[in-house]
């Protein structure tokens, strides 16, 4: 094989990838149709009593049989499953139960009417989002579809029908289907199974053949069905030839630019472009430029926008939403960057003089943009499209009645930008007519520009073009002569009022253009610092609870929502924070909507395709491969949430938050993994210090004990008690050591519990010196200690552990007959007690690690001990609310000195025993 002809590897892995996918996922199999009566239906009823036959789990979930008899038969042996009874204004309604389907799992179901409109209070407003949770699930779906009801197709049927059709599918869940059988029949059949009966009742039949069944509509109809299943073809086709690496005919691969706007062309632009992408089988993108003139506009257009951009979305658009002063460098520059091929647009609206002045996006584009096509796209002039545009027109304003208002506020803020141009202009004409006389008429001019200046700078484009115009009127009526006439006696004055004009105009749009854009500047330095004041304030946060404080505040700033963030228990299942409060909005969270998010991965609630009948919108927060939470948003404002670069900024805060979740964790699950290892060596530490420290004594033990077994009476008597002796101190040795494990097991997990008790600190150290009477003879042992030294309140015993094993701890490790010292301090609330010896001293820089457990300075001289004696000592101490240290003398060995706090003075009583004593 050729070099050339080898696949491409990042093709490979993308197919490989598309077939994991498809493999997870249910197949869906659309019985096509020109239109209703052709046997989709029935149809389908065939091919699943084929699937029963082959003993495959099959189950109608729901058919629209339309009492046809030929139909209702072939539902006989099939599971059908109940429909779902929804109450709805009076009448109850039968939808398809989905979470009954999904919990029978079969493997095929049928749910016919794919474009259907599912009743108010469904999980999802479209049957065909139903189809899609289905598929998820792994469960293979059969369904049926009119050619009507494809969105792309929705303009074009409009104009062979004569009426809109509200109910569609996106052209993408058409165009993922596994695959679409076709069933056809000609016109002339179909209008005999009217007259029938056999479609629709009589006297539904015959109003149907008069409007939408007529002959040319359903010839029309079938070519635009059969058209669409060549298209597939043709995909399927180059499907084969990709997935095989066949590339003898490729082609450059395009890209399409479709340009939408605030006006009524914007959707069949979109619908056009669509099409367009699927004859070319090219990527394509949906962009709205937002000039500062569209910025401008009422709310309820720039909604319309943003519906338009939502169904770009739902064909399989990628939309782009930019801001810039100029709409053709936006366009141009993003079909630079993203390498598009041909753009389309709308015709320009602007014509005759206006346009040659003004100029047009379309010429500037047909100008400037080299190696691009440019595809434009006329209006309809059809009275019924003007109609469905008002009937639409006027179910936005019985849906929107708050954006109406906001409107009509804006008009009224609007109005009043006109009345201070108005006063802006007769405050100028009162200054240049007390300067009229004194100064030059130019300088009068001045004034009246400095006024359309003003006026630019606060109200924009609008009011200052009226107040250029007005002020040239007013500059001529009072200022030229003849006096109090529009008429100019000298031809001069002429020239004077065109510039003066000219120049106020461009002062007018210089000056609202610079407040424009200082205001898009300032908005993006507001997002950039409350961006950068989020991710501050997140990584500063410690814990999860400080990282949701920190978003739930900052998200409340931003989109002036109450919200909420709910995580999942160790089960999976989303539930209500316990520390945090909720928000009284948020009290009655719908958890079965968060949980459905979790588990899918996808926004859900008010003003989204899935349960949009719920108050709030959920969000899931995901790391890019696993979801952490749910952001449950109360919107006061739906745009505020929903406009294009609202969503992007939410969408980045969501990112903030789950990177800071996710660091979170990650630091969590490291310190785990550090306490792990720091467990696993100490475990390691103390199998090697007991194996090494009982196989010394053990050997003693088992030599001694074997001797003394095997003894045939030759031995000594004097022999026989060293040996025993032996045993004796070897066992004595290693009950020590087992202790003080045990005690430090017991410390370690907070088990001791201390019997305090008033003591002379005197008895505490004879006690101790006592017990190592042998250890200690032929040393020298100082005990200082200060007159009238208080007693001090302790646990007795556990205070001669301590003094035990330090004592101990000096015997192992200082020359035999090297001296001692013991001594004692008392501060006004504290008592110390020091042992110091004349050993080698402590290692420079080993200080604190002495106190480390099964830590020992010299391995070569712990014979017997684990590195339990100091650890236990500082544990005890810390116990009893004390400190711990060791350092080396200054003229050589080294110091371990206790401190324990005299919190409470002792009783009198006992003070005077004490010092009895």
């Amino acid at each position: 094989m050729a070099a050339n002809e080898r696949p491409n590897p990042d093709a490979l892995l993308a197919r490989v990838a598309r077939k994991q996918a498809k493999a997870r996922r249910g197949r869906l199999k659309i019985f096509f149709g020109a239109a209703a009566g052709v046997g989709k239906t029935y149809a389908m009823l065939l091919a699943a009593r084929e699937r029963r036959a082959e003993n495959l789990d099959v189950i109608v979930g729901l058919v629209e049989t339309h009492e046809r008899a030929e139909t209702k038969a072939l539902l006989e042996g099939l599971e059908v499953l109940p429909p779902r009874q929804i109450e709805y204004r009076g009448t109850v309604l039968r939808e398809f139960d989905l979470d009954a389907a999904l919990k029978r799992r079969p493997s095929i179901i049928l749910v016919d009417e794919l474009a259907h409109t599912n009743a108010p209070g469904s999980r999802h407003p479209k049957r065909w989002q139903d189809i899609e949770e289905l598929l998820d699930a792994g469960i293979d779906v059969y369904t049926a579809l009119n050619v009507q009801h494809l969105e792309s197709l929705n303009d074009d049927i409009g104009q062979i029908a004569g009426i809109r059709i509200w109910e569609t599918v996106p052209d993408t869940v058409f165009e993922a289907a596994d695959e679409v059988e076709l069933v056809d029949l000609p016109p002339d059949e179909l209008l005999l199974r009217l007259k029938e009966g056999k479609v629709y009742l009589p006297q539904q039949a015959q109003e149907a053949i008069r409007n939408f069944f007529r002959k040319g509509n359903l010839i029309a109809l079938r070519e635009l069905a059969l058209r669409q299943t060549a298209h597939r073809v043709d995909a399927q086709m180059l499907d084969y030839r990709e997935d095989n690496a066949i590339r003898e005919v490729w082609q450059v691969s395009e890209r399409i630019l479709v340009c939408i706007g605030p006006y009524a062309l914007a959707e069949r632009l979109v619908r056009a472009g669509k099409r367009f992408a699927v004859s070319l089988r090219a990527d394509w993108i949906v962009v709205y430029v937002e000039t500062p003139e569209l910025q401008r506009l009422p709310a309820e257009k720039r909604d319309a926008v943003l519906k338009v951009l939502r169904i770009a979305e739902q064909l399989g658009a990628e939309t782009v939403t930019l801001s810039s002063p100029a709409m053709s460098e936006a366009i141009l520059k993003l079909a630079s960057e993203r390498n598009v091929t041909k753009i389309m647009m709308g015709k320009p609206s602007r014509r005759g003089w206006r346009r040659f002045a003004l100029g047009s996006v379309v010429d500037t584009l047909i100008a400037e943009a080299h190696n691009i096509n440019i595809y434009l796209l006329g209006s309809p002039h059809k009275p019924e499209e003007a109609e469905d545009e008002l009937r639409l027109a006027e179910r936005r304003r019985d849906v929107l009645p708050g954006l109406l208002q906001r409107s009509k506020a804006r008009k009224q803020g609007y109005y009043l930008g006109y009345l201070w141009a108005a006063g802006a202009t007769l405050i100028s004409a009162v200054l240049a007519k007390l300067m009229h006389g004194r100064f030059e008429q130019s300088n009068l001019a001045m004034v009246f520009l400095l006024g359309v200046a003003l006026v630019a700078s606060r109200f924009g484009r609008g009011p200052s073009v009226f107040a250029s115009v007005l002020g040239v009127l007013v500059f001529d009526f009072f200022f030229v002569t003849p006096y109090h006439s529009f008429a100019v006696s000298d031809t001069q004055y002429l020239i004077t009022l065109g510039a003066m004009l000219a120049v106020a105009m461009l002062i007018s749009n210089l000056t609202a253009n610079v407040r424009s854009q200082a205001k898009v500047a300032a908005h993006r330095e507001r997002r950039a610092s409350m961006l950068y004041a989020m991710s501050k304030d997140l990584a500063a946060a410690a814990s999860e609870g400080e990282i949701v404080r920190t978003a739930v505040r900052h998200i409340y700033v931003e989109f002036g929502s109450q919200n909420l963030i709910l995580f999942p228990d160790a089960h999976g299942r989303i539930v209500y924070p316990q520390e945090e409060s909720i928000p009284e909005s948020l009290r009655q969270a719908d958890l079965s909507v968060a949980q459905w998010v979790f588990d899918h991965n996808e926004l859900a609630g008010q003003g989204t395709t899935t349960l949009p009948g719920t108050k709030a919108v959920y969000f899931p927060i995901d790391d890019g491969s696993t979801v952490l939470g749910v952001l449950a948003l109360n919107p006061v404002n739906l745009r505020r949430v929903f406009l294009p670069e609202q969503q992007k900024l939410l969408a980045t805060f969501l990112r903030l938050i789950a990177q800071a979740l996710t660091r979170l964790r990650f630091a969590d699950q490291a310190k785990k993994v550090a306490l792990q290892a720091e467990a696993e060596g100490l475990r390691n530490s103390l199998l090697s210090s007991i194996s090494h420290d009982l196989r010394t004594p053990l050997a003693t033990i088992v030599g001694s004990a074997s001797t003394l077994a095997e003894d045939d009476g030759s031995l000594k008597p004097e022999d026989r008690k060293e040996l025993s002796r032996a045993i004796y101190d070897e066992a004595r040795r290693m009950s020590n050591l087992v202790s003080n494990i045990l005690d430090m097991a017991r410390l370690d997990a907070g088990m001791i519990r201390l019997h305090r008790e008033w003591y002379p600190v005197e008895e505490i150290i004879g006690t101790v010196l006592t017990r190592f009477g042998k250890q200690t003879a032929g040393r020298e042992v100082k005990v200082a200690l200060p007159p009238g030294i208080p007693l001090i309140y302790c646990d007795a015993v556990m205070i001669e552990q301590v003094l035990a094993n330090l004592l101990e701890n000096a015997l192992r490790y200082t020359p035999a007959g090297s001296p001692l010292e013991i001594a004692a301090e008392t501060s006004a609330d504290s008592v110390e007690i020091s042992l110091a010896d004349r050993g080698p001293g402590i290692p420079e820089g080993l200080e604190n690690r002495l106190f480390e457990k099964f830590y020992r300075v010299r391995e070569e001289t712990a014979q017997s001990g684990v590195g339990l004696g100091l650890p236990i000592c500082r544990a005890i101490v810390a116990v009893h609310g004390g400190s711990i240290r060791a350092h080396n003398r200054a003229d050589g060995g080294a110091v371990f000195a206790f401190v324990l706090p005299l919190d409470q003075p002792p009783p009198d009583v006992l003070q005077d025993e004490g010092a009895a004593s």
